[in-house]
């Protein structure tokens, strides 16, 4: 039996390429911060998938989801989807770290040391 592919499955392809090409202000700030492997040396992939979900950021390396979160999910159906995939996620040992927009804008030093922090000392 053939084993099922685990990261950027075909079929979410147009779905990650349209969130990238519709990135929300959140997304488009943190992302100045994370391209080019300006953090630590790390790199990150935008709206990367993950078995049958897509993250915002992804840094291999570090198996390290990032979540920016706007007001959809702190709904109890946007809660209840977070906490599936973020399970799922762990379960396949894949670190998550959420920020919601806010942190992103009015934060973004300590946003961007959590971040630091959750790296792997080598």
């Amino acid at each position: 039996m053939k084993e099922e592919r685990l990261h950027s499955r075909k079929y979410l392809k147009k779905y990650r390429r349209d969130l990238r090409n519709n990135s929300t202000k959140a997304e488009i700030a943190l992302w100045k911060y994370l391209k080019g492997k300006q953090l630590e040396g790390r790199k990150f992939r935008r709206q990367h998938s993950v078995g049958n979900y897509i993250l915002d950021f992804y840094c291999y390396s570090e198996k390290l989801a990032i979540e920016v979160d706007g007001p959809y999910h702190f709904i109890p159906t946007g809660m209840a989807k977070d906490r599936a995939k973020e399970e799922y996620l762990n379960s396949v040992g894949i670190t998550v770290l959420r920020f919601d927009n806010s942190e992103v804008f009015e934060s973004r030093k300590a946003v961007l040391e959590k971040i630091r922090k959750s790296f792997s000392k080598e």
